[in-house]
């Protein structure tokens, strides 16, 4: 029945695996840009290295983005202003003339006679003003379009004037002329003059967006046939507009009709290809990865999560792409894995982004670069300057790529784009996002990092500070435990801060019965002497499911809950085992016998020698070098017969090394000498 339900498990979790990868694949196809893909790869300043290249189809040649924003900038700078005329100006400034006019002829007198002559003196200067016409203000253009009569007239500016100007005008025409008629004139006529040219700004803008969308994107035509570029020929300013040109057409025609499905199907193949490689990856290398489902989410998550960044980039502004901080995968995935995996993950990643990036042998390039820069910096997160050290590190490795390829294509430090400096360090800063990502994904996928460890190995936390209390003898031994543990997963290459959390959490089911524990016993009254073997035995055993139960309660990582449930693996409950024999004559194996499950990892592995060699050494009288040797060696050769590291992934050598210096420490512990001869 027990083996039905193993297979049936490993059935759905090959099932899931399959649908993960399924899913995976589809979303990455679908984030993609939609068009073909260009098949010559080439760069500014470098030989063409295939064969002639003849323009396949008759296609125009695209002007660039800086040609099309200098003719904009053209046109805005000699557009003509437009002007509307107003012809019933000259008719309302008479009109007021004669009023204003009119009003001094009787206050000061004038006779017929002089009224007359006034104003008709008054109407023939209006008349001469608005010959041609006055403007407010004169325009800084020489020529200006005139609108008069539904009629757009060009028109030069030299030869009208502005309000003030006219104003100055009824001075000269009336000269040095004292009488009183030209002192009245002086005085009335700058106050009514208007100016009936007035600017147009809606018509000048509509003007100009007219003319700013009669520019042409193509300039001139390449007919089908004509030789573009010969092999070994420099790919220079001409032929690398002519290039471009012919890639964008050949992009988006290809992605019509038929083509369109042989497009996803070639993309789809190769994005299989590349997941095909993880899955093997985990498979040969990461068997413990491969077989947790979670774990292989949150590796599939992450790559879906960089492809549709950078793609949603390509989309909107292809040349921002650097912006999206990729150095987070790797520092993710070292961060809850290893760095071996870190790194495979982002050369796969970068490889599956180099379909859909420009200049994607330079984006590829740098961004192996920067993942294996980070890999080699990051580590010890939970000290905060490592990460500021490592993104500082991941940004001048940008900027000094970026200078280089630069250099290359131009050959000079002409026409540098200071802008994409900008970018690569708002990249390092979008990089430190790491930290509160690693935090929410802690959440999310239940995972365990550095930074959770050694929050969990402070031993004022509540958790441990109880153990302390209801338990001190337990809490002792697991602080020694976890100082033996710590000090062997560092000769091995272990995790040694997860071996010391495990360690200092292990016995923290020994606090329901503290007392039932030898080094919780303060007086010589042994509450086992009481019981029959097999109850003691299981208060003994029970300590593993109870602490389970703590852990959980006080959501303590899966990880650490591990160790909780591995400490002592299947191992036999020996002195009650014997107790009960020497009482009934026979005992059976399962009641004495912890439920497991065996140690499955080097730490998991490490913290069960060292908890076994810890307790056991407490019954040694007077130790010495040679009595302490023998123990070690009996008590790791115990769990070795017993089949107890069988499915830990640690070597017979990595063992050696964990007892000699288990053999170190308890020498130290005990204050041993070296014995000098009489």
């Amino acid at each position: 029945m027990g083996k039905t339900l193993d297979n049936v498990y490993k059935h759905q979790s090959l099932a899931y695996k399959y649908f993960l990868y399924v899913v995976t694949v589809a979303l990455i196809v679908f984030f993609f840009p939609k068009g073909g893909k260009f098949k010559y790869e080439f760069q500014k300043g470098k030989p063409w290295q295939y064969e002639n290249l003849y323009a396949p189809i008759d296609f125009s040649i695209k002007k660039t983005e800086e040609e099309i924003v200098n003719e904009q900038q053209s046109l805005r700078e000699n557009k003509v202003d437009y002007y509307s005329f107003d012809e019933t100006i000259p008719s309302k400034v008479k009109e007021a003339l004669v009023q204003q006019l009119s009003g001094f002829s009787a206050a000061n007198s004038f006779s017929n006679t002089q009224s007359e002559v006034l104003l008709n003196t008054g109407i023939n200067i209006v008349d001469s003003i608005y010959t041609l016409g006055v403007f407010k203000e004169l325009p800084t253009a020489s020529s200006v379009l005139v609108i008069k009569n539904n009629e757009a007239r060009l028109l030069g500016v030299s030869n009208y004037s502005n309000l003030e100007n006219a104003k100055g005008l009824v001075a000269r025409i009336l000269g040095n002329r004292n009488d009183p008629i030209a002192t009245v004139l002086r005085n009335v006529m700058p106050g009514v003059l208007e100016s009936n040219l007035t600017y147009d700004k809606a018509l000048t803008e509509k003007a100009l967006a007219d003319e700013l969308g009669k520019i042409s994107i193509t300039r001139g035509e390449v007919s089908e046939g004509t030789l573009i570029i010969a092999q070994g020929e420099v790919v220079e300013a001409e032929n690398f507009k002519i290039l471009n040109s012919l890639k964008g057409e050949f992009e988006s025609e290809l992605w019509r009709g038929n083509n369109y499905y042989f497009i996803l199907l070639g993309y789809t193949i190769l994005v299989a290809l590349v997941l095909i490689m993880l899955f093997l990856f985990l498979k040969r290398y990461r068997e413990n990865i491969f077989q947790n489902n979670n774990k292989v989410t949150f590796i599939f998550v992450n790559i879906v999560l960089m492809v549709l960044a950078t793609t949603l980039m390509v989309k909107n502004n292809e040349n921002y792409v650097y912006v999206v901080p990729l150095c987070i995968l790797p520092l993710v995935l070292k961060n809850f894995f290893d760095a071996r995996l870190g790194l495979f993950v982002h050369v796969l990643t970068v490889l599956l982004l180099g379909f859909v990036v420009p200049n994607s042998f330079e984006y590829i390039f740098l961004q192996i670069i920067a993942g294996i820069v980070t890999i080699l910096t990051a580590s010890e997160l939970y000290k905060r300057a490592n990460l500021f050290i490592s993104v500082g590190q991941i940004t001048f490795i940008y900027i000094v790529g970026y200078f280089a390829f630069h250099a290359i294509h131009e050959g000079n430090l002409d026409n540098i784009e200071w802008i994409l400096f900008g970018v690569f360090v708002l990249n390092g800063l979008l990089t430190l996002f790491a930290q509160p990502l690693i935090y929410i994904y802690e959440k999310i996928f239940g995972l365990i990092s550095d930074v959770s460890l050694l929050e969990l190995s402070d031993t004022n936390s509540k958790l441990l500070k109880e153990l302390s209390d209801k338990a001190p003898g337990t809490f002792h031994h697991s602080l020694q435990v976890a100082n033996l543990a710590e000090a062997a997963a560092n000769e091995i290459n272990a995790n040694a801060m997860l071996v010391r959390v495990g360690a200092l959490y292990h016995d923290i089911g020994k606090m329901d019965n503290p007392t039932f524990f030898t080094e919780n016993q303060i007086t010589s009254v042994n509450p086992h002497d009481d019981l029959p073997p097999r109850e003691s035995a299981k208060i003994i055993i029970d300590h593993v499911i109870q602490g389970i139960e703590i852990a959980r309660k006080n959501n303590l990582p899966d990880r650490i809950i591990d160790f909780l449930r591995t400490h002592h693996g299947t191992t036999l409950v020996f002195y009650f085992f014997k107790r009960q024999q020497e009482l009934e004559g026979e005992a059976k194996e399962e009641n004495f016998r912890y439920p497991g499950p065996i140690p499955f990892s080097k730490e998991t592995a490490i913290l069960m020698m060292a908890d076994a060699v810890e307790a056991a050494s407490k019954s040694l009288k007077n130790p010495t070098y040679t009595i302490i040797d023998e123990f070690v060696e009996k008590i790791v050769k115990g769990q070795m017969q017993a089949n107890q590291f069988l499915n830990a992934n640690i070597t017979l050598k990595e063992i050696e090394k964990v007892k000699k210096v288990l053999k170190q420490k308890l020498t130290n512990i005990y204050h041993l000498r070296v014995e000098y001869p009489e």
